[in-house]
């Protein structure tokens, strides 16, 4: 009797299932902060890289399991400064950024990001609009005994599937379309992480936009209990769901203990 040649890799709705649509396996090894001062986390630099480069030290550009087309990217010059440029068109992909960070300590995250244009087709309610035209993604080492007992053996499933240590929690922060900033939604995917709308629609396109979040505050809003420990950020943006295109910029991260 013939039995179904199996895959090896997961589907990319196993993995949305489990909030991991969007996010990557963490690769084997990775990277420590920068600390530059007292209090003060900076995550490794967009703007210490050369012009014209394909890759940065200290991020891992990710590709998406079961998305045929990854982003295009490259650091380019803006305002005179080296920034992380990501070209979106039906495609999909994150830059990694794996990281130890104590956010109760650190819990103020800054950031700057800018868009060409905002997806007319981005929406938090359903699975066809999660695209986003920038999204910032922070990933926590959250300890499985914390979750159901259902959330234990999907997550475990997944990451012998994967071979890969998935996260089991996150926030996303996201440039939207259909909500208003301030508006929050779980993943139309999963429970597993948290969209926050930082800017939406074309008002502010073609602008730098600079952000800073308390994430003890938006931990506990969405999760509840002690806030683990920062494993990671990643940035992209993606536009496989929708068919468009969208050109991204960002610049660099930091984590503080204070806010800016």
């Amino acid at each position: 009797m013939s039995h179904p040649t199996q895959n090896p890799q997961p589907t990319r709705r196993q993995l949305a299932a489990l909030g991991l649509a969007a996010l990557l396996p963490f690769p084997p090894g990775g990277v420590r902060a920068n600390t530059t001062g007292p209090g003060r986390t900076t995550v490794p630099l967009f703007s210490t890289a050369p012009v014209g480069a394909s890759s940065v030290d200290g991020w891992q550009h990710q590709r998406l399991p079961k998305v045929a087309r990854a982003n295009e990217h490259e650091v380019v010059a803006d305002e005179g400064t080296a920034v992380l440029q990501i070209r979106s068109a039906a495609s999909a992909s994150t830059w990694l950024a794996r990281l130890d960070v104590d956010a109760s300590e650190r819990p103020w995250l800054r950031w700057r990001w800018k868009v060409d244009r905002a997806l007319a087709g981005s929406d938090l309610r359903v699975k066809t609009g999660d695209d986003h035209a920038a999204r910032l993604y922070v990933i926590f080492d959250l300890p499985l005994d914390r979750l159901s007992l259902g959330d234990r053996l999907r997550i475990s499933a997944a990451r012998a599937l994967s071979g890969a240590d998935l996260p089991a929690a996150a926030l996303c922060y996201v440039w939207g379309h259909a909500q208003p900033v301030g508006s929050t939604a779980w993943n139309p995917y999963t429970d597993r992480v948290r969209m926050v709308v930082m800017d939406s629609g074309d008002a502010r396109a073609g602008r730098w936009q600079r952000h800073q979040r308390n994430l003890a505050q938006d931990w506990a809003e969405a999760f509840g209990g002690p806030m683990p420990r920062v494993a990671g950020l990643a940035v992209g943006a993606d536009t496989d769901n929708t068919s468009d295109r969208v050109t991204t910029w960002f610049g660099d991260l930091e984590l503080s203990a204070t806010p800016g």
